[in-house]
């Protein structure tokens, strides 16, 4: 037997006696030797005490808190605050630490009594009763300080820190205490009592030092765990709240999960328990945001405040990985031992103490392992839950300049992407310094047996690490590029997926999908590069304990060292404990890089620009009944931030001023002055209306009322709340109900009134679930009308004081605008404050004040005759609209003239043609009925597969490349190389198996080529599964991508753009990374774990008995697994999408939620969903954990059932040359067979990627684009006939009809107007003349050709068409003009001449190439109506369309727009749908359509010349103008 270290014998105090002064006998000695020891913890226990008293002796006497507590500035400001807190019982932490405390102070005055008695008098005597006195006293404040801080509640967390390093530094104690009993133990050298109760202790201390480093806390406040108050009800239902000490680390509690799971094949959301309190995304956010720095110059302020928030997760994480590493070493220690005891023999005591030391070390590290991997879990959910909470709000504050910075789509990334590299990272942190720790204790343990050739090893290491630093260089820039790329791709998408109706009507899938192509060839050409440099690092960092092998062998025998079985199978154990750190180090290095760029990012965005909420002074309701005026603006100076990409450098009359906002942000802003000396004032009560010019500035007053502008100077009041209907309308995905009542309870007879003003009766009738109808995102599947008048009636159901509403006229047809302006605005408004702009001159007598606006200055305010009379530019609007009004006022009379000589005729007319349709409300359907009979639901269900991946998946992945063959090739290479690595080793043991090695020159030779080899056939296997991976990655992506661009507009109406987004960016992120990997490093484990076992198994061939049962133990514990593990993962792909449907939602309408106020109901929806999301990823990893902590206990016991065998069979049963082989291999198993499983469960959960992406693969297609055999020749359509036979559209099969059988003829060059009731199938009738919609019956026939027959680009392509809605991409003027790029630069500047822009253009300096920014945010929608009428211009086709094309311009652009039509179209073909009748008046044929049928198609004139529906509408647009023409006269 060994003796002992005389440092571990001796229980003197005494320095190292001579002979014995190595630094690391020292250093055993002040750790290891009991003396020492105590002294150290009495040092520690002295410390704290003086802790206390300072603490105590500052103590202020009175309560009240601290006295300088200011007000929290508004970037940490909560949006929601924090409940009340009452009273609760004692959390199971205080119980714990108070319970502990007590014990562990109980138990020292006990020993310290034992020890005076039982101990003879000597120093030793002394120093240990010293020493427990200190110790009892320590622990006794430490239960003190633990009562009162309960007792005084959330003040004391700031006087906690000194217990929690208390706690901590006791239980490093007690590891110290425990590590030398176990030694002291084994040799029968026990200290009494100490020695015997240092376990006790240990276990004891254990939890103390867990609630130390997760957060204790007396009151709720503290890092890890929380009051209830956070979780509401939910708190109980956690089995992990309730789980007791044993099952939290045997991970037990989440059986019952597993269990349901396993039975059931799937699980639903509702399944899961709720997430518990204190890792939920509330209490993440509120702690990181307590740490946000204050200093508005920090320059890390995400990094330094998660660091202050989390520090005790890391800590306590830190602490788990030494407790692993510590655990490690034990097993390759032994082999040394047990090749002697096999060799030589020995008592039966001596091998079962060998064997019983193996399995405490190996069952040890599996339990520290696995909480360590927990516990950095949690903190990275965590991390996620606080970054993704931040940024939502963030997203909510952002002034205009900073949302087109960064557009929505990169702002998914940061949630997506960014927040999950950087929560994944902050564990990974720690194989930082674990990693080299691990390699340096490694060998310092291998110097023990092959002395100073072990130093070569360092040769090895320098040369790994300053190729890995070259590498990383390049690495890191690539990172960057690669992400930015990244991001593009994704805001390309995101653009593509919020315009595809345009793109589709433009036949743009080619130009668009183009440019997304490029972005991602760019992307995998980065992604490329940086798997190879990865590549690269693992094959360099796996054959470095190879080379380290060689050489340290080869340099032990030159230097005369004698190699046996047990020298070389120890250091081969440890060298293959250096390959996980070396193999590891490059991808640790690698995420940490990532999450730097990751936070840099991050840091950029949560300290950007904010809308600053001190600009506009507020006076809510109950203060601002006192005063007259409910809106004052004084001297206003405001401007638009623009990001200085896209810096408005026009004329000299735009003042620039370069200021940072808010004292933050980049100073990328460039403040552009729009509104100039602007004073307003609009009385409590009145209705005032804002007139002007396209680009005059009119919604921008009502954006810096709102507060949305940057206020360079002057003053502005609001005195009561707000309500804001947009120009361009924004609808929630929901219930046509739940967007009118917007989160306030139904009362409904109000709700019956609000429907009634706003118009709404009649288009919900027409819809089969009435307000139940559920509207697709963006209110996709409604008309602009309808959008409109749901949003106004949004805004009325409020009930707030001041309406700021932005052209609602815009897109209803002159009957329902002038209902609205009764009902509505003079009816249940009359009370309020409504500031209207508008374009429409009718309603302005009506009006009480009336602001005419000029180039963002109001030049006059006034009434309407004393502007008509006083105010030029208010008299030009006037008569461009009367002009306009011409045709429309002659026809006029003559319909009055009709209505007086036929008054019957004229009143029943119309009621008639109402109740025709009403009558027929069994079968009609407005454009809203776009869904399956029989559900209300527009938007299904998110698919998700249920039970196993399909075998069906894995084929498509491993043979998306090469087909079968690819696998061949990997499977060939894998087993060559993992047949090198074993061969290697059998050398080794062959060579030494009897005894020392002889012929060394031949021993290194043949080693040393197969070390070779093995490399060289690694580094092929890398390669060769990169390439392929990255190939499957790209057809994927191509497929996928493909599959989107020809899916017909049914798809993108009834898919939230989320969904799409969640599979292009996250799911495609791990099919492009994480697969690439995974599918390598799987196939050679599952070869590895076959030859380890087998290599172990063949020493003594009986312990297969034992191993067979435990490896089909293994199968049954994987097979529980998988089932929970696939439907969490699938869940969390579910709940992923919700939390980016609802911030791209928030984004857009961001304005209109703040001038709700509802900005804390968006906030706790965004919770809800993220928290959905967490639930999901932490029981997942709880599963990942209690399935790996069985596996590795699993081969822990067949590596001790081998061991056993090993001692205790006769020697004919045991091949003793294999022995050290055997252990050097069993020693890896367990670790070896947890890491096979799980990453085969990886996959299985990764595959769940491919399953996605595959279902948007295979989606349904849109007729061809191209039919070879129809192609219409280069000229066509020629003429531009149209004859539309009994055409019948229905959105889908068993849907009713919209169009219920439409015969109508138009000729070549006519001006054809359509009209009709929103809903009446007006904008159906263009879809279907696109094939939008494909016919159900009947035919469209355009110059002889059957349109049905041709390719859809060769028919989209043919026509012009301006849409209902605007739409600019992000680019260039040129870009947005002439996307193809087919036109030249003359022609450009021809086709802006004629849309009224070549001014506004021409003054900007980059001409054409000036930018236009995302969704063309810095064009008024005027602007942007005349952009997208020049691309017609330009196209010249035969044929145009025009959808409510002049909605959102004034009269006089209107004109002008008509006076081009005319000119330019002369020619042409041109089907106009609009809602304004002047529009339609200068046409050659009006086609009245309702409820999907010709009402009247003839010529105005003779549709005026008899009692008509048409007529009627003429004569409610001409009456509201009359009078207006009387004063003019």
């Amino acid at each position: 037997m060994m003796a002992l270290p005389w440092w571990l014998a001796t229980t003197a105090c005494a320095a190292p006696p001579p002979g014995h002064g190595s630094l690391a006998d020292l250093l055993a000695f002040v750790l290891l030797s009991p003396c020492p020891q105590r002294a150290l913890v009495g040092a520690v226990d002295l410390v704290f005490l003086a802790a206390c008293l300072v603490l105590l002796a500052r103590r202020p006497r009175s309560g009240g808190g601290s006295a300088v507590a200011a007000a929290a500035p508004p970037e940490r400001e909560a949006l929601l605050q924090k409940p009340s807190h009452h009273p609760s019982p004692p959390p199971f932490r205080y119980v714990v630490s108070l319970g502990a405390s007590a014990v562990l102070a109980a138990a020292s005055v006990v020993l310290l009594a034992l020890a005076i008695l039982l101990l003879p008098s000597t120093p030793w005597r002394a120093a240990e009763a010293a020493f427990l006195s200190v110790h009892a006293v320590a622990h006794g404040a430490a239960a003190w300080t633990v009562a009162t801080s309960r007792r005084a509640g959330a003040a004391q967390g700031a006087h906690q820190a000194h217990l929690r390093v208390f706690w901590l530094a006791t239980a490093l104690g007690a590891v110290l205490f425990s590590a030398s009993a176990v030694v002291r133990g084994a040799d029968g050298s026990l200290i009494f009592p100490d020695d015997v109760l240092a376990f006790a202790g240990l276990l004891v201390s254990l939890p103390l030092a867990y609630v130390a480093a997760t957060g204790f806390t007396g009151h709720g406040t503290g890092a890890g765990d929380c009051e209830p108050e956070h979780a509401g009800e939910e708190a109980p239902a956690s089995p992990y709240v309730a789980a007791s000490f044993l099952s939290r680390a045997t991970f037990s509690w989440i059986i019952s999960l597993i269990n349901k799971a396993y039975a059931a094949e799937s699980l639903i959301a509702d399944d899961v328990p709720p997430v518990p309190p204190g890792l939920r995304a509330e209490a993440a956010h509120d702690l990181f945001m307590s740490n946000w720095p204050a200093s508005p110059a920090s320059r890390h302020p995400v990094g330094v405040a998660l660091w202050l928030s989390f520090w005790p997760r890391l800590v306590l994480t830190a602490f788990l990985g030494l407790a692993r590493l510590a655990a490690m070493y034990v097993g390759p220690s032994l082999i040394d031992q047990f090749v002697e005891f096999i060799r030589r023999g020995g008592t039966p005591w001596e091998g079962l103490r060998l064997v019983l030391i193996l399995l405490v070390g190996k069952a040890v590290q599996t339990l520290a392992s696995h909480h360590y991997n927990f516990q950095g879990q949690l903190l990275g959910m965590r991390i996620r839950g606080a970054l993704q909470t931040a940024l939502y709000r963030k997203s909510l504050r952002l002034t205009a300049g900073a949302r087109r910075a960064h557009g929505a789509g990169s702002i998914v990334n940061y949630i997506q992407v960014d927040a999950g590299i950087v929560s994944f990272a902050m564990h990974g942190l720690h194989g930082l310094w674990l990693m080299p720790l691990q390699i340096v204790v490694a060998l310092l343990l291998l110097y023990t047996y092959l002395g100073p050739a072990v130093l070569m090893t360092l040769a090895v290491i320098t040369a790994v690490t300053v190729i890995t630093a070259f590498a990383n260089k390049f690495n890191l820039s690539y990172q960057l590029k690669f992400l930015g790329v990244r991001d593009s791709r994704v805001k390309a998408i995101t653009e593509m997926l919020n315009h595809m109706r345009v793109i589709k009507l433009q036949a743009w899938e080619d130009t668009f999908g183009g440019k997304v192509r490029d972005i991602r060839r760019d992307e995998l050409g980065w992604l490329a590069k940086i798997m190879l440099f990865m590549c690269a690092n693992t094959v360099v960092f796996s054959s470095g304990p190879l080379a380290m092998t060689v050489l340290v062998f080869g340099t032990y025998i030159a230097s005369g060292g004698q190699l046996d079985a047990g020298k070389v199978f120890t250091a081969t154990a440890f060298f293959r404990m250096l390959e996980g750190p070396m193999q590891n180090f490059p991808q640790t290095i690698v995420m940490s890089m990532q999450a730097f760029v990751s936070l840099g990012r991050l840091n950029k965005f949560l300290t950007d620009a904010e809308i600053d909420t001190t600009a506009v002074e507020r006076v809510e309701s109950g203060g601002a009944e006192d005063t007259p005026v409910a809106v004052e603006v004084r001297g206003g100076v405001f401007a638009w931030d623009v990001p200085a990409s896209e810096e408005m450098r026009s004329s000299d009359s735009q003042a620039r001023l370069g200021v940072e906002e808010n004292g933050q942000g980049n100073g990328s802003a460039e403040l552009v002055t729009v509104l100039k000396g602007i004073d307003v004032e609009v009385r409590r009560g009145e209705l005032t209306a804002v007139v002007g010019t396209v680009g005059s500035g009119k919604s921008s007053l009502l954006s810096c009322i709102m507060g949305e502008m940057h206020k360079v100077s002057g003053k502005v009041s609001i005195f009561g709340s707000t309500a804001y209907v947009a120009q361009t309308a924004w609808i929630r995905n929901g219930t046509i109900q739940e967007n009118i009542l917007f989160g306030k309870p139904m009362h409904l007879e109000r709700y019956s009134e609000i429907i009634h003003a706003c118009c709404l009766e009649k288009d919900l009738e027409m819809m089969e679930f009435g307000d139940q109808t559920e509207i697709g995102e963006r209110g996709i599947n409604l008309s602009g009308g309808q959008k409109q008048r749901i949003q106004l009636a949004r805004a009325v159901y409020q009930d707030c004081d001041i309406y700021l509403l932005d052209d609602i006229f815009s897109a209803v047809d002159a009957h329902t605008g002038s209902t609205i302006f009764m009902e509505c605005l003079k009816g249940m408004l009359k009370n309020k404050t409504v500031l209207l702009v508008t374009h429409q001159m009718d309603f302005l007598q009506n009006v009480d004040t009336i602001i005419v606006m000029k180039d963002g200055l109001v030049i006059q305010s006034g009434i309407y005759g004393e502007l008509l009379a006083s105010c030029p530019d208010f008299s030009d609007l006037v008569a461009a609209h009367h002009s306009s009004m011409e045709t429309t006022g002659e026809q006029g009379c003559h319909v009055q003239n009709t209505e007086s000589s036929q008054a019957s005729t004229g009143s029943v007319d119309v009621p008639s043609i109402n109740s025709k349709s009403n009558d027929e409300n069994g079968e009609t359907t407005g454009t809203a009925i776009n869904k399956e009979a029989g559900s209300s639901k527009l938007i299904k269900e998110e698919e998700k597969e249920s039970g196993r991946v399909s075998w069906r998946v894995y084929k498509l992945y491993m043979t998306q490349a090469w087909g079968w063959w690819g696998v061949v090739v990997i499977l060939v290479v894998t087993l060559l190389s993992e047949g090198s690595s074993m061969a290697s080793n059998y050398w080794l043991s062959y060579e030494t198996s009897g005894g020392p090695v002889f012929d060394t020159t031949i021993f290194l030779g043949v080693y040393a080529s197969i070390v070779a080899t093995t490399i060289i056939l690694e580094m092929i296997t890398t390669i060769i599964v990169t390439f392929l991976g990255l190939q499957s990655a790209q057809a994927f992506f191509n497929k996928m991508f493909d599959s989107i661009l020809r899916a017909p507009m049914s798809f993108f109406d009834t898919t939230p753009s989320g969904r799409i987004l969640s599979r292009a960016s996250s799911d495609q992120s791990k099919i492009d990374t994480s697969l690439v990997f995974y599918v390598g490093f799987a196939t050679s484990m599952c070869i590895s774990v076959v030859t380890n076992i087998a290599v172990t198994c063949q020493v003594a061939w009986p312990s297969v008995i034992a191993v067979l049962p435990l490896l089909l133990l293994n199968i049954w514990y994987r097979n529980r697994y998988i089932a929970t593990s696939r439907e969490l993962t699938r869940l969390q792909g579910v709940t992923r999408a919700p939390i980016i449907d609802h911030f791209t939602e928030t984004f857009l309408g961001a304005p209109t939620v703040r001038c709700f106020r509802k900005e804390d109901e968006f906030y706790q929806t965004n919770l809800d969903r993220i928290n959905s999301n967490l639930r999901m990823s932490f029981h997942n990893y709880a599963a990942n954990e209690w399935l790996g902590f069985r596996l590795e206990l699993i081969g822990t016991l067949i590596l001790s059932i081998t061991a056993f065998l090993m001692i205790s069979l006769p020697s004919n049963f045991i091949k003793k040359e294999f022995v050290g082989m055997s252990l050097s291999y069993g020693l890896s198993l367990n670790s070896l067979v947890y890491y096979t499983i799980s990453i085969s469960c990886m996959i299985e959960n990764d595959m769940v990627a491919v399953e996605r992406v595959h279902q948007y693969s295979t989606l349904p297609s849109e007729a061809a684009w191209e039919v070879a055999d129809c192609l219409p020749s280069s000229n066509w359509p020629s003429r531009g006939d149209i004859d539309v036979k009994d055409l019948k559209v229905r959105y889908r099969q068993n849907t009713p009809l919209i169009l219920k059988g439409i015969t109508v003829s138009i000729k070549n060059g006519e001006k054809i107007g359509v009209v009709g009731r929103t809903g009446s199938g007006k904008s159906t009738l263009v879809q279907a003349l696109f094939r939008i919609v494909e016919p159900a019956e009947g035919r469209i026939i355009i110059d002889g050709v059957d349109i049905c027959t041709l390719g859809l680009h060769d028919l989209r392509s043919r026509f012009g068409v301006i849409p209902q809605e605007p739409v600019l991409f992000e680019g260039t003027v040129r870009s947005n003009i002439d996307p193809t790029g087919q036109y030249s630069e003359a022609e450009i500047w021809q086709a802006l001449e004629r849309c009224q822009l070549k001014d506004i253009v021409a003054s900007k300096p980059e001409k054409l190439d000036a930018l236009v920014a995302d969704m063309g945010e810095n064009w008024s929608v005027g602007q942007k109506q005349l952009l997208c009428f020049g691309r017609v211009i330009l196209k010249r086709s035969r044929i145009l369309f025009m959808d409510e094309a002049t909605a959102s311009v004034d009269s006089q652009t209107d004109a002008a727009i008509q006076r081009i039509i005319r000119e330019e179209f002369a020619e042409c073909t041109v089907i106009s749908i609009a809602h304004r009748i002047p529009t339609v008046m200068d046409s050659d044929r009006v086609l009245v359509l309702d409820a999907g049928l010709v009402a009247e198609f003839d010529a105005p004139s003779k549709l005026m010349g008899r009692p008509s529906l048409f007529g009627a509408m003429v004569k409610e647009y001409a009456s509201r103008s009359s009078s207006s023409k009387e004063t003019d006269g």
